[in-house]
């Protein structure tokens, strides 16, 4: 299952695209961190990098 994204809490600081080791997150239209379902591998590093807690698994 592919992590979960806060929208609320997401600042859009793009700390999460940067370590995603399968690209499978990006900024969306509106500023918040998008993550791409088919190609996240559950890996984690988004969660330990956001520094808002606005990503789990």
């Amino acid at each position: 299952m592919p992590v979960t994204i806060d929208t609320t809490m997401c600042v859009g600081c793009g700390a999460c695209v940067d370590v995603c080791p399968t690209s499978s997150l990006e900024l969306g239209e509106e500023g918040h961190a998008v993550v791409h379902e088919d190609t996240c591998v559950d890996c984690g590093a988004c969660v330990g990098t956001c520094p808002c807690g606005a990503i789990s698994q």
